[in-house]
């Protein structure tokens, strides 16, 4: 039962996952053209208060156009009103929200009981802006500070109630090393190739996901599995697009994937490899 409801509240997230990162394209758009927006445009792109309409044709959708992932399928991928297509990005981010959702659960590395309840939902929550930082890095290569900067706030509030929960100085001190390891090497990266090796928005989301790390050794397994998961999904594609070192390609999405697989996975790693290591 648990497992159904966390995949019904994924598909939830990760439909509003589509519809946060539209909206914050379109005002950052606005912002770019320098154009005071109107009162319409404002309601119509207002993440709180805006309603759920075509990307197209701005006709407002009606619930029967908002059941997750089915109304995509019962529509055939296209809009009701104007007949223009809606991309897979709208389906895959809400399955892939939701499969996070589950896996999170099923592979939770501690025992779902006292602070680690309240630290799993604060995950979930983290999850789904993980998944709308990817798809923005993957259309726009940009991470939006409008992200990024509450995810940093939230997650050192969260490192800190943690600390205190646990009256653990190392649940304090190690998460902070994790974050300054990881944001520290890609500030050195950013500064010595001015933004060409790694942009500025990778610098800025490195303090969340060193935090989320939790010690210095997940910190540079974060780093490892985000050059794996980059070399292996980049080089195939450059190879084929033979553009080599001129393909861009953001590794935001890797250093999320990477982030992800750390937090659920990193202690049997680094436990695996320490026993094999000493063994």
């Amino acid at each position: 039962m648990i497992i159904v409801l966390l995949a019904v509240f994924g598909l939830i997230f990760g439909s509003f996952v589509n519809a946060l990162v539209w909206r914050i394209h379109e005002q950052e758009a606005l912002h770019e053209k320098k154009k005071k927006p109107t009162k319409k445009q404002l309601a119509e792109l207002s993440i709180l208060r805006g309603r759920s309409m075509c990307t197209h044709c701005h006709h407002e959708l009606a619930g029967k156009d908002l059941v997750p992932l089915f109304s995509w399928l019962w529509l055939q991928g296209k809009c009701r009103y104007c007949g223009a297509p809606i991309g897979w990005q709208y389906p895959v981010v809400e399955a892939v929200t939701a499969g996070l959702f589950v896996a999170s659960y099923i592979w939770w590395p501690d025992q779902l009981t006292g602070i680690a309840v309240q630290q799993f939902v604060v995950w979930l929550g983290f999850v789904t802006m993980f998944v709308a930082l990817a798809v923005y890095d993957l259309r726009w290569y940009l991470l939006p500070n409008r992200i990024v900067y509450p995810l940093n706030i939230i997650a050192v509030i969260e490192v800190l109630i943690v600390a205190l929960n646990k009256h653990n100085l190392g649940a304090l001190w190690e998460p902070l090393a994790g974050a300054l390891i990881i944001s520290g090497l890609f500030y050195l990266l950013f500064q010595l190739s001015a933004g060409k090796w790694i942009g500025g928005g990778d610098v800025k989301l490195a303090i969340t996901l060193g935090l989320w790390a939790g010690t210095p050794l997940k910190a540079c397994l974060v780093l490892f599995f985000a050059s794996l998961i980059g070399t292996v999904v980049s080089v195939p594609i450059a190879l084929r697009a033979k553009q080599g070192l001129k393909l861009r390609v953001p590794f935001g999405p890797f250093l999320l994937a990477a982030t992800f697989l750390t937090v659920l996975f990193g202690t049997g790693v680094i436990n695996w490899y320490i026993d094999r290591l000493l063994g």
